[in-house]
């Protein structure tokens, strides 16, 4: 073979299509927008729309009783969603050690937020006459907590400025780590992944994380007015990132705190949503864009108690949405006739809790909190005691103290609870209001109002004895579902709708199950639901650990959250659409008989929209799908469950309930799957730590 000849073979050897090319449907843009990109563009429509109305709602409190009932009504939802509060419980609180300091005293305390729930943390006593305010310096994502070295640095600057300033770990970092080994090693790596698999299991049994977080620092003010050094009616709270988070939840929620400054996180939700995107969980809360809560409501919450907002001008928390949220504050504060009870500092600087932040801070502290209003200064060098000097715990954990509890335990708990519930509702409610109330909490339209997609034919491609037409469907603006449509020489009929969690050409390929079916007389239409497939997010490197366990649409999976939607809603109303189309494609004037095939984490969809309409399918077959969300809530280090997850769910029905009210001869379900993806009772359905993990 000569040279030229052997150049053009390696040629079209290179440019010939993979089988997975060759069934790609959809064109690297659609409408403008890549594939993979679909959803979020889709999802950051609809929070605009609804941010727009929240706006226009916003500019109708205009008199002081408007606001007094704008304030309930956001405490009521904010409260209602994060799952209420528990009981309050003695908190058993114990100072295990303490210390004295240039200019202050430190503290270390345990204190129980619920009954073996421990908290530790440090309070920093200032060197005056009691009493004193008392100010709670909740932390931010650091993976040593309190011992980070700038919440100690807020903490010492406040004591030796006449307060008393009390910082604790938050869950899942310093010593509260909520999954660890033997030894006290943490299971997973990152606190904001921790944060989203605490998130999985209490969306399920309607909670939410920041219930967890929110109830440990309104503990901790219980804390702080027990002290007898401390004035209880001086309370304020600062806090940096997450703990601005913590700080912006607290401020609006407990009437306790009058002075509050949130550090480099507010933003407004516009800006957070096309900016940054959702963070972990507890910094979503369930259908709070569509309700109209955004970061601008944190702070009019609470007025006129006097608010500063800690900015900076280079943060992911976009400044230009800070001040937004700021002169939407400001506006509703000065209709109080407290204008000056609110205002915004700008450091020009990245994300931080620096010298330039924490001076403001503090000063904003003493002129409401003492009444003084003066200069305050920081040395340069403020020693901070190393992670073990600040340890509070014996062993470094209190997942190692005797009888501790930790988040999943609680969730568990309630889900036991729960079940006794379910049973008695599905036992005492008739099919037909059961299933209704199952279609008002998924939140899945009836196929009736559901729109007839639009169809767009791409190509064909001809195999032995059938063809395979390639389709995009479009069920609404801006969704578009790659479709494969197998239709054999000589139909019988019969058609499956044919959904794989691993896209649409998974089992395509020759001598595949699809091609199996057509070889039957099969008509099959196999279709990636929307961010699955061809549309399924790139993952990010950076979030590499959460989407191991949330998956890569885990921030459009949030983005629906906060919509009042779910990508399981969405999906089921996909498949309806999907067989419904099925039902009338190629049908020569007859309709076709459906059978619904799912594979994989489509599953618990499919299943609901199978019990939906059960009239839309003969039979329904389902293969390694998720046995039960009950089996989510008992299984802490489970993957890719948050994107079944629906809020509440389990106070009314699990998945077995779905398939109890399907005929058996109906029904097929093969390799259930548990929590970890896995077949329940197979050697590889065990739970294991996180792979980002460094075990040296």
């Amino acid at each position: 073979m000569t040279a030229s000849l052997l150049a053009a073979v390696c040629l079209l050897t290179a440019a010939a299509p993979t089988a997975a090319e060759a069934l790609k449907v959809l064109p690297a843009e659609v409408d403008g927008v890549a594939p993979g990109q679909m959803m979020h563009e889709y999802l950051l429509g609809r929070c605009y729309a609804a941010l727009d109305r929240r706006d226009a709602e916003y500019e109708k409190i205009k008199t002081p009783d408007d606001i007094a009932a704008y304030q309930k009504r956001m405490w009521d939802f904010f409260v209602e969603k994060i799952g209420g509060f528990p009981e309050r419980t003695p908190l058993n609180a114990r100072v295990v050690a303490s210390q004295d300091h240039d200019g202050y005293r430190t503290e270390k305390i345990i204190f129980e937020s619920r009954p073996r729930h421990f908290v530790t943390g440090v309070l920093h006593l200032p060197k005056a006459k009691p009493p004193y305010p008392g100010v709670l310096v909740p932390c931010g994502h650091s993976h040593n907590g309190k011992a980070a070295t700038h919440y100690q640095q807020m903490s010492i600057l406040l004591a030796r400025n006449g307060m008393a300033a009390f910082c604790y770990d938050p869950i899942d970092q310093g010593e509260r780590q909520q999954l660890v080994d033997a030894d006290g090693k943490p299971l997973v790596r990152y606190c904001t992944s921790a944060h989203c698999l605490v998130g999985v299991g209490s969306i399920l049994v309607g909670r939410n994380t920041a219930q967890y977080r929110i109830w440990d620092g309104m503990r901790a003010i219980d804390y702080l007015q027990s002290r007898p050094e401390v004035d209880p009616q001086r309370i304020g709270c600062t806090g940096h990132s997450g703990g601005g988070t913590m700080t912006s939840y607290l401020m609006a929620l407990d009437k306790r705190i009058f002075s509050a400054a949130p550090n480099c996180y507010l933003t407004s939700m516009r800006r957070l949503l096309e900016k940054s995107g959702p963070q972990d969980a507890e910094q979503n809360i369930h259908g709070q864009v569509a309700f109209g809560m955004g970061h601008a409501d944190y702070v009019m919450m609470r007025a006129p108690r006097p608010t500063l907002m800690g900015t900076t001008t280079h943060d992911g928390f976009n400044i230009g949405g800070a001040w937004e949220s700021f002169r939407q504050a400001k506006r509703l504060y000065t209709r109080l006739d407290f204008a000056e009870r609110v205002t915004l500092i700008e450091v020009d600087a990245p994300h931080s809790y620096r010298r330039a932040s924490r001076v403001p801070i503090t000063r904003w502290m003493r002129r409401w909190l003492l009444r003084i209003d003066d200069a305050v200064t920081e040395p340069e060098d403020v020693p901070v005691m190393t992670d073990e000097e600040i340890q509070c715990t014996p062993r470094g954990q209190v997942m190692l103290l005797p009888g501790a509890r930790n988040c999943y335990d609680f969730t568990i708990d309630l889900e036991k609870q729960l079940a006794e519930a379910r049973k008695k509702f599905w036992q005492e409610t008739g099919r037909s209001d059961a299933l209704d109330e199952v279609r008002r909490i998924a939140g899945i339209r009836k196929l009736a109002d559901l729109a007839e997609p639009k169809c767009e034919k791409t190509g064909t491609l001809q195999r032995d004895g059938y063809r395979v037409d390639k389709l995009i469907l479009r069920p609404e603006p801006g969704i578009c579902l790659p479709a494969l449509a197998f239709v054999p020489a000589k139909p019988t009929g019969q058609a499956t709708l044919y959904v794989n969690a691993a896209g649409k050409q998974a089992d395509a390929g020759s001598g595949g199950p699809i091609e199996k079916l057509v070889g039957r007389g099969r008509l099959v239409l196999a279709v990636d639901l929307r961010g699955s497939g061809e549309t399924e997010r790139t993952i990010v490197k950076r979030y590499g650990e959460i989407a191991h366990y949330m998956g890569p649409e885990w921030r459009e999976i949030f983005m629906a959250y906060l919509l009042d939607t779910s990508y399981l809603a969405m999906r089921a109303e996909d498949v309806l659409v999907c067989a419904r189309f099925l039902s009338r494609y190629e049908s020569g004037g007859k309709a076709n008989v459906v059978h619904l095939v799912s594979i994989g984490r489509v599953g618990p969809a499919a299943l609901h929209a199978a019990v939906l309409e059960p009239e839309l399918f003969a039979s329904v077959a389902l293969r390694n799908c998720l046995v039960s969300w009950s089996n989510v809530v008992n299984t802490p280090l489970g993957r890719n469950q948050l994107i079944n997850a629906i809020h509440g769910a389990l106070k009314t029905y699990d998945l077995p309930d779905l398939t109890a009210t399907l005929p058996k001869e109906k029904l097929t379900v093969t390799e259930p799957f548990s929590a970890l993806e896995q077949p329940l009772g197979s050697p590889q359905d065990k739970p294991q730590p996180s792979p980002f993990l460094d075990r040296k």
